[in-house]
């Protein structure tokens, strides 16, 4: 993005966040990158950083663990690692080796699962791949604490000549301690004395030709030690770009990081992005608003604002100190942010666009240099604004026209807004000049706004409210603060009427308009109470319609559960009177037991009449049920002979075929007497 004046940055606060930003980056290269923080213009860009910074910011709200705890910097043994010739240390090699580590912990932590839950993040480590010859490489050389491995060296640890004496050293060699008063009477090499003097330590005579051998021994390992080293800088530098692309994924993550961290601090969120000029922020915050008062305790208010193809400028009037310049800053760092890819404290169904330029004049610009006054150089930049500005520019004008006579400023500052409005250029433009306010609604592509004033208690609302101009409230300021009532009258009479009338009338106006939202807060109110007692009336009905439905659903289920069980007794029973078929010479009594079975015709009628042709051949006995016995079954009416008594259950022949009932399904009987 272009910005206009350089110092445009500045002017916004921009430079604040990003040492925001710096502060929670962790390595050398995530401050780098966010104290050199850019802001872009292209869409897919600007979308993919907003993504992978909310997918971070996912992962931190869930506390799930991400593997990129790793900030030291490499840049340097990078840099040897790809010289020939260069020799790492083994400390070196070691965070070498942890920085591979960490690469393939953050692989091994991109399961399938995750880059398909995560694909912002997963695109980082896109283009490279975790190669595990460089820790194999490392291990087979390298101790864990950076030091060339005993069985790499150990044909010359085999001398004997090991550091397990206890004599002291001194000077690289082997002495003894001995008091000084006998240091003359061992023969050897005087290396020093202790600092009280009582002590001398010498190198005796018979280890002199000894410690030059060990000496000799050490001096060649630690050729084959740097010797081995070299070859491993040799063997690594193979790999140099792909650790250096380690080196960049590393800090990548840790500049994501660092960002959603910031997001997290301001309740930063991910708005829709267009790839055109558009402004529709819902509930924006000033960032540094928001954070300055969140240690305070202070409630900060959130301004809401919609510019588009139709409405393309506005402008904001009202009395002094009551957010004009706040609510432009916002907006301004707001979209600065965004286009930077920073979460913005917005709700998240806002939209924002893109802008290819951004130019700003903010307060007193008088430029000393070139003797221009305050006047001057507030034209001097409006000629850069109208000569520059285009379809994609975003501008911000605070009191457009000041600093000159009223009347001419007013009419210079009219020229300069609608050369802008026909530029189609995107803008806020804060003003106290009621020619401005009136031209607003007039003029294709300008709006009006107001910040919100309580007249009666003298205190500034910070609430915008588009649509409408605002007061300056100077009178009635004067009022409250007890002016005498002659003077205010007086400078009543030196203002022009119709100047008058009308701020009278905007001050009116906007009070009525404060009334009039009280009420819609209050009907709101009524509404939501009246939608609740729907929610919980409706919750009832379907409630009770549940359990209607419930109720038939279990009839449905007895139905069909009795439905079944006849069918499977009548298949019991089909399957008895095929074995009766099968053994019994009377085939037309089965047949006219398979009709009664699979032809029921007006069985209620059928079974009634059978039970009185039973009940009049029949009585009914309160005896035991023997083997033998003539019983009725109670369902049917049908008579039989007890065949065979089984626990609870019975099998009776009733005609030719055998039946299995319940003993309490049946009840004894005999024939009663004929005459």
């Amino acid at each position: 993005m272009k910005l206009f004046p350089e110092s445009a940055a500045v002017q916004l606060e921009f430079d604040k966040i990003k040492t925001l930003l710096t502060d929670h980056c962790k390595s050398e290269y995530g401050k780098h990158k966010a104290s050199e923080l850019r802001i872009h213009t292209k869409k897919e860009f600007i979308e993919l950083e907003l993504q992978q910074t909310h997918e971070y910011k996912q992962i931190l709200q869930n506390s799930q663990y991400f593997p990129n705890d790793y900030v030291l910097n490499l840049h340097k043994e990078l840099r040897l690692l790809a010289i020939p010739g260069a020799v790492l240390s083994g400390e070196e090699f070691m965070q070498i080796r942890q920085l591979a580590t960490s690469l393939q912990s953050i692989f091994r932590w991109f399961d399938n699962e995750r880059r398909s839950g995560y694909p912002g993040l997963a695109k980082i480590i896109e283009n490279t791949y975790h190669e595990k010859a460089i820790l194999e490489l490392l291990d087979e050389v390298l101790d864990e604490n950076g030091g060339v491995k005993d069985n790499v060296v150990g044909k010359l640890n085999k001398s004997g000549y090991s550091a397990d004496i206890e004599e002291s050293f001194s000077n690289g060699r082997r002495v003894v301690a001995v008091f000084s008063e006998f240091k003359r009477q061992v023969k050897g090499i005087l290396h020093g004395e202790s600092d009280t003097r009582k002590t001398a330590y010498i190198e005796p005579e018979e280890t002199i030709e000894l410690n030059n051998d060990i000496f000799s021994l050490e001096n060649e390992e630690r050729k084959e030690v740097q010797r081995i080293l070299r070859k491993l800088t040799a063997d690594l530098s193979v790999y140099a770009p792909l650790l250096k692309a380690y080196y960049v994924v590393v800090g990548e993550y840790d500049f994501i990081k660092g960002k959603a961290r910031l997001a997290e601090d301001m309740n930063g969120e991910f708005p829709s992005i267009v790839d055109k000029a558009h402004i529709h922020f819902v509930e924006a915050y000033h960032p540094l608003l928001f954070l300055y008062n969140k240690k305070t305790t202070k409630k900060t208010i959130p301004v809401s604002i919609s510019l588009n193809e139709n409405n393309r400028i506005l402008v904001i009037s009202g009395p002094n100190a009551g957010g004009k310049t706040v609510t432009m800053k916002t907006v301004g760092l707001v979209q600065m942010m965004m286009q930077s890819g920073l979460l913005v404290p917005v709700h998240p169904s806002s939209v924002m666009g893109i802008f290819k330029q951004l130019m700003i004049h903010i307060g007193d610009t008088q430029s000393i240099e070139f003797e221009l006054s305050t006047y001057s150089s507030h034209l001097k930049n409006m000629k850069e604004f109208m000569e520059m500005a285009n379809g994609k520019t975003l501008f911000f004008i605070d009191e457009l026209g000041s600093g000159s006579d009223p009347n001419l400023g007013g009419a210079f500052a009219e020229v300069i807004m609608e050369e802008l409005a026909r530029k189609h250029s995107f803008g806020i433009v804060t003003t106290h000049y009621l020619n401005l306010k009136v031209m607003a609604n007039k003029v294709p592509g300008i709006i009006n706004g107001a910040m919100a004033f309580d007249e009666n208690n003298l205190l500034p609302l910070y609430k915008l409210i588009i649509g409408k101009p605002g007061s300056s409230y100077t009178f009635s300021i004067a009022e409250r603060i007890g002016l005498s009532p002659h003077l205010i009258q007086k400078a009543r009479r030196l203002v022009d009427e119709d100047h008058f009338s009308l701020d009278k009338l905007l001050n009116r106006t906007e009070q009525d308009l404060r009334q009039l939202e009280k009420k819609e807060v209050e009907l709101q109110k009524l509404l939501k109470e009246n939608e609740k007692l729907k929610k919980e009336m409706t919750h009832v009905l379907n409630k009770e319609r549940h359990q209607q439905q419930v109720e038939l659903l279990k009839q449905q289920n007895k139905v069909t559960e009795d439905r079944i069980t006849y069918l499977k007794e009548t298949e019991r029973k089909l399957r008895q009177i095929v074995l009766e078929w099968k053994k019994s010479e009377d085939k037309d009594e089965v047949v006219k037991q398979i009709q009664n079975l699979l032809f029921k015709r007006n069985e209620q009628t059928v079974t009634n009449k059978l039970a009185k042709k039973v009940d009049r051949r029949y009585v009914e006995l309160t005896t035991d049920i023997e083997i033998g016995a003539k019983v009725k079954l109670k369902k049917n009416y049908q008579v039989g002979e007890v065949k065979e008594i089984r626990g609870k259950r019975a099998i009776v022949q009733v005609g030719v075929i055998p039946m299995s009932v319940e003993l309490s399904d049946l009840v004894v009987v005999e024939e009663k007497d004929r005459e």
